[in-house]
């Protein structure tokens, strides 16, 4: 009788919260069947094919139709433009004694650059004076013989000689001053310095007199090359499976690196016959105007443009996933299906469009977000 006093206390608690569990039960159960179904994705035998059991959720919408003209985009370096390139030669060889300009330097036409003190000039004057003797000498003879001539002294033939002599002595007199000229020395006031002048007007663009503990001297033919970069040259690598869209004489427009909101039109020049056969592609030359911004070793980036507009397809671009490197669209299938399509996306449009080059058609309907279609795969 004592255990049953004892175990009837027990025995009143478990029977009155018994109805509490029985509430608390159906209270979280009422709850379960009141929130939405969880969306359930099955995946098919195809990876990128998926079931969704509430499809209503990731609304549609229709690729419009977009005409764009194909663009090929490559990149490149700025160069100086050969043709417009002078090599500045010293005619007189010798030792350096003053250089007047450096690399990068602005010159004009006529500017003194550097100075020579040469041997050339000495021997070049030496043989001008031999020139003006042997000329004198040569005059004399001839005058002497003309007089004699007259007289029936000696023969025609003797005259002749004599005119002979003169001719050859005027020729090498004028071979010494035309020598003295090209060494730009004045035969009058002779000096053993030569001054090498500028050619053109341009950029220094690349020079040869180096300085060694205070030593002028030629590390090469030219001490100077001269680049007029009024235009210059912009050299692309274009790969093979792409040179059809680059033709000789069309135009391309010019980005740099350095400003990248300026474009410059660009006409192209040449496509050089040989391929890089490691990397299969071709230079292709572009002639630009310079405005005064081209460097020589800048970057560009060259825009090519083909002859016909194409047609292509337009989505906003929440329909376009960035997914392993690839963009992808999600195309419905039917009865809660979707694939997961790639595609070749291309430039932004207004109104938040993205242009798509490949992978679908306008007119083809795909999911309008496809991240959150994503995501859901994901879960």
């Amino acid at each position: 009788m004592k255990n049953n006093f004892a175990c009837r206390p027990l025995c009143m608690a478990l029977a009155c919260g018994m109805p509490l569990l029985m509430a608390g039960c159906n209270s979280k159960t009422d709850a379960q069947q009141e929130a939405p179904p969880p969306t359930v994705v099955e995946a098919e035998m195809n990876a990128n094919n998926f079931k969704v059991d509430h499809p209503e959720l990731f609304p549609l919408v229709t690729a419009v139709e977009h005409k764009a003209v194909p663009a090929l985009n490559v990149t490149g370096v700025v160069q100086p433009d050969i043709a417009r390139s002078v090599p500045v030669i010293s005619l007189a060889s010798g030792r350096v004694i003053d250089v007047k300009a450096k690399l990068g330097d602005e010159v004009k036409k006529g500017q003194l650059l550097m100075q020579v003190q040469s041997t050339d000039v000495s021997g070049a004057y030496q043989t001008y004076l031999k020139a003006v003797n042997d000329e004198r000498l040569a005059r004399v003879q001839l005058e002497r013989a003309q007089t004699l001539y007259e007289k029936g002294a000696i023969a025609k033939s003797a005259l002749e000689i004599a005119q002979d002599a003169e001719d050859d002595a005027k020729t090498d007199l004028n071979a010494a001053i035309e020598q003295l000229k090209l060494l730009r020395v004045d035969k009058d006031h002779p000096s053993a310095i030569v001054d090498v002048t500028a050619p053109i007007s341009g950029v220094i663009t690349d020079q040869e007199v180096v300085t060694a503990s205070g030593v002028q001297a030629l590390s090469g033919p030219n001490p100077f090359t001269i680049s007029d970069l009024s235009y210059v040259w912009v050299v692309c690598d274009v790969y093979e499976n792409d040179l059809d869209a680059v033709h000789v004489g069309e135009t391309a427009d010019v980005r740099l690196n350095a400003f990248p909101d300026k474009t410059l039109k660009a006409r192209i020049d040449n496509i050089l016959p040989i391929l890089d056969p490691s990397i299969r592609t071709a230079k292709v030359r572009l002639e630009v105007p310079n405005p005064g911004l081209m460097r020589v070793g800048m970057f560009a980036t060259a825009t090519f443009y083909g002859r016909k507009a194409e047609v292509r397809a337009a989505v906003p671009a929440t329909a376009i996933l960035h997914l392993h490197d690839r963009d992808w669209v999600y195309t419905p299938l039917g009865n809660g299906h979707f694939k997961r399509q790639p595609v070749a996306s291309g430039d932004m449009l207004p109104n938040n469009m993205q242009e798509v080059i490949s992978g679908i058609k306008p007119g083809d309907q795909v999911v309008s977000n496809a991240l959150a279609l994503q995501n859901t795969v994901e879960q």
